[in-house]
This record gives C-alpha cells, sequence and structure tokens, in this order.
C-alpha cells in the first residue's frame, strides 16, 4: 500500500512539474489601424443577433426559425464543430495520466522431458494477477500545452464557422425571400398589364372592324398583348425559382422542394418602409463577426504549432508505473505477500533526425504566416463588405426615390397622351410607348426596393449579425 502511495505521488509530483516551460512564441495578435466611424441614416439602436425582427414579419419570423433547425448547410457545420470539439477533449486528455486496471489468469504445463524442470517439480502452474498501469508523460516543454492549446482553437474555430454558416443561412433566407415578395409584385404587375392590353386588344378589334382604325393599329395592340404575355411568364417562371430555392435554404424534403408551398406576409412596400439602419457603427463592432473570430483561431492554433514542433528537439521524459498482486493461488491473491509494483522512468533525447524535426518547425512557421495572411484579408475583407454595404443601401435608397418621381410624371404624361389620342393629336404609337415606360419605371421600382432591402441585409451580414456573441461557449 505504501508503494502504492509513493507511485501515486510521484505522478502528482511530475504532472505538478510539467508545462512548466513552454517552447514557441506566445500568441500577439497583428498589429492594424482599424480605428473606423461608419456614418449612418439610421438612429435606432439594433438588434444585431434578431435583426429581422425590424421588419415584423411573423411568416418571415417563422421562416428563420426553420431554416436555424432544418438547413443542411448549418447541420454540417455543426457537424464538422463537433467534430473539433470531441478532437480538442481528445488533445487535452494527453495531458493527463491513462491508468488501466488489468487482471488476468492462466495455467500452462511444462515439458518434463526437456531436462529444465526440477525433479519432483510439478509440471503443471497456474498464474493469477490483478493490478493498475499508469503512464505519463511529463510536460516539460509545454508539447502537450501547445497541442491542447492548438486543438481548443481550432474547435473554436471550427464554433465560429459554424456561426459564419447560419449568418450567411439567415441573410440568403431573408433576401430571398424579399425577391419573392419583390417578384410576386413584379408578377401582379405584370398580370395587371396583360388585362389592360387584352382590353385594349378587344377595343382596337372592335374599331377595325367598324373602319375607324387600320391594320397597323391593330396589329401593333396584338403585339403588346402578346409581349405582355412573355413578360408574365418570365415573371412566373423567376417567381417559381425563388420559391425552390427558399425551400432549398429551409432545408425541406425533396418531395416539398419540388413542389415548394411557402407562405407570404407582408408586401414588399411594407417591407421597405421598415427597412431601418442602425446608429453609427464603429469599427469594434466587426469584432463579433464569426468568420474574424474563425481567422483568429486559427492564427492562435497555427502560432500554437510552432511550440509544439520546437518541443520535439527537447528531451521527452515518460513515467510508467504498476502496482497489483500476483499469486498461482487464487485464495491467496489479495494476502499481502502477493503484492508486487514497479516505477520506471524514460527519458528520449532525439540526436540525429536528418533534419526531420527541422522540417516539422518550417512548416508550422509557414503555416503560420499563411495563418497571418489570411486574418488580414478577413479583416480587410470585412471594412470591405461595410463600406460596400452602406454604399450600396445610400445609392439603392436615391434610385427609389427618382424612380417614384419618374412613375408620377409617366402617369401624369401617359394620361395626357390617350387624352390626346382619344381626340385625334396623337398616335397610338404614342400611347403605347407611354405605356412601356411606364410598365419599365413600375418594375424598376419594385427592382429598387428589392435591392434596398438586400443592402440592409447584406450592412447587417457584414457586421455579423444573426447569432448571440454573448452567448456561452459549450
Amino acid at each position: 500500500m505504501r508503494a502504492s502511495t509513493f507511485t501515486i505521488s510521484a505522478l502528482l509530483a511530475a504532472m505538478v512539474l510539467s508545462g512548466c516551460a513552454s517552447v514557441g512564441p506566445d500568441y500577439q495578435r497583428p498589429v492594424m489601424e482599424t480605428t473606423v466611424m461608419w456614418k449612418t441614416a439610421g438612429q435606432q439602436q439594433a438588434d444585431f443577433a434578431n435583426w429581422w425582427k425590424q421588419f415584423q414579419d411573423p411568416v418571415l419570423d417563422q421562416l428563420i426559425a426553420e431554416a436555424i433547425s432544418s438547413n443542411q448547410d448549418l447541420v454540417a457545420a455543426t457537424g464538422r464543430m463537433e467534430e473539433a470539439r470531441a478532437l480538442a477533449v481528445g488533445a487535452r486528455a494527453n495531458r493527463f495520466p491513462s491508468v488501466d486496471a488489468t487482471a488476468g489468469a492462466s495455467r500452462s504445463k511444462a515439458s518434463e522431458t526437456t531436462g529444465r524442470l526440477a525433479a519432483g517439480a510439478d509440471p503443471r502452474s497456474k498464474d493469477f494477477q490483478l493490478g493498475l498501469t499508469a503512464s505519463y508523460e511529463v510536460d516539460i516543454w509545454g508539447k502537450l500545452s501547445r497541442a491542447d492549446e492548438a486543438a481548443k482553437a481550432r474547435y473554436l474555430a471550427s464554433e465560429a464557422n459554424r456561426n459564419t454558416v447560419r449568418t450567411s443561412v439567415l441573410s440568403s433566407v431573408v433576401q430571398t425571400y424579399f425577391s419573392l415578395r419583390a417578384a410576386d409584385e413584379q408578377v401582379q404587375l405584370a398580370l395587371d398589364t396583360l388585362k389592360s392590353r387584352q382590353t385594349v386588344l378587344a377595343l382596337q378589334q372592335k374599331r377595325r372592324a367598324a373602319g375607324a382604325i387600320g391594320d397597323a393599329d391593330l396589329h401593333l395592340a396584338e403585339s403588346e398583348s402578346a409581349g405582355a404575355e412573355v413578360t408574365l411568364a418570365q415573371a412566373k417562371q423567376n417567381q417559381s425559382g425563388l420559391e425552390s430555392a427558399l425551400a432549398v435554404l429551409l432545408g425541406r424534403s425533396p418531395a416539398a422542394v419540388a413542389q415548394p408551398q411557402i407562405a407570404r406576409g407582408k408586401p414588399v412596400q411594407a417591407l421597405y418602409s421598415l427597412a431601418g439602419l442602425p446608429a453609427d457603427l464603429p469599427s469594434d463592432v466587426l469584432q463579433r463577426r464569426p468568420d474574424l473570430i474563425a481567422a483568429e483561431q486559427n492564427l492562435i492554433a497555427a502560432n500554437a504549432d510552432i511550440g509544439q514542433a520546437k518541443a520535439q528537439y527537447f528531451p521527452s521524459l515518460r513515467l510508467t508505473a504498476s502496482t497489483g498482486y500476483e499469486s498461482n493461488v487464487l485464495e491467496n491473491l489479495t494476502k499481502p505477500g502477493s503484492l508486487l509494483w514497479n516505477l520506471a522512468g524514460n527519458l528520449v533525447q532525439p540526436v540525429f533526425r536528418a533534419g526531420a524535426i527541422d522540417a516539422v518547425v518550417a512548416g508550422a512557421e509557414a503555416r503560420k504566416t499563411t495563418a497571418t495572411a489570411q486574418y488580414v484579408q478577413a479583416v480587410q475583407g470585412a471594412f470591405r463588405d461595410v463600406h460596400d454595404a452602406l454604399t450600396a443601401v445610400s445609392t439603392n435608397d436615391q434610385v427609389y426615390q427618382a424612380s417614384l418621381k419618374r412613375v408620377d410624371a409617366l402617369r401624369d404624361s401617359q394620361r395626357i397622351i390617350q387624352r390626346r389620342y382619344e381626340q385625334g393629336y396623337s398616335s397610338y404609337s404614342e400611347v403605347l410607348n407611354a405605356q412601356r415606360d411606364l410598365a419599365q419605371v413600375q418594375t424598376a421600382l419594385i427592382e429598387a426596393q428589392r435591392a434596398h432591402l438586400a443592402a440592409v441585409v447584406s450592412l447587417y451580414k457584414a457586421v455579423g449579425g444573426g447569432w448571440d456573441v454573448s452567448a456561452p461557449r459549450a
């Protein structure tokens, strides 16, 4: 029992001594000039974690919840995160002793004709064993602690990558939903235009039969009616494609993707009116972006890999211990006289590896160089995303306001030209040109609303919206 106590004490002492010196560089974040304040037209304090709720659309909220639970990209990212967590647990386990319980029993018979058996000795024998074995690598140079550090950083990177996927999926769902609501408006506009063209065609056919107009005006009406049918068919095709795309994003079954049934909520005009911007944004808000978190954690892991590689230059010390009982009679197995123990240490110093360790260290340093560049690029990309999103929001709002003015002007112009045509002062081609111009601007107005909504979504995505940055990690 004293031997067992001594063995355990020796292992505990080794654990205390381990990790006293970790070779390799300690992590330092790359220095960059990142102090910026972006001016926005918004005044509200945005809820970045649930930014889509500002649109007050229960249907949209339901679609978001469906995507979070069923989107397959998100499911796959969660699987990768769980795998990284398992690897991190395994790396940490290497820093602790491994203890195994052993039990064995054997029965054997020696040859009686070899001369090696003593006279009168029983050739048959039994052996019973019961014990514990323990082994422990003393982490003198921090090899195992650096491996633990790298594995933990890679797990946090995979967790951040999952949040990146979540942010991307949610923004794609919202943008696709907005595009679908805009497509619904385009379909309705095309339907209204077709009905108007068909009404005009019926009127022109009556007028031609009465001899009031010639064949040219009738053919123009027929052409415009057919053109409206083409526009309607194209609008419905776009609408159907958006429905199936949204069904895939929601993670629905193949049958549901083949025949998508997507609920509708607020019209695009109401969504546009609710699209608010957050108040002025400091660059610090980008620290919530999960892709930047992932890039930095990958850099931390690469930095730790250097220390893990350099530790191979130094000696490694492994302690082993065993204690237990052994007897040839089962009844005597646990008696004090059957006690045995063993304690051993093994020190290994690399002497000649033909440059193998140098190559490992060089590879680790090269990976850190790559990870540093990727981190810097990720920060640059984040700043560009915010800049481009703010520019798009401002530009699309200007386009929308100008399109509103054009719609009002063209409506007035169409009424005047229609009146002049009815009085015989304008040709039918002038009426058609005015109708075409109005339809085109109305289409552009709907597209400006969709583009503005998409830009607002891009802004919230650019600042890392869509996940709760304050939530504790698993």
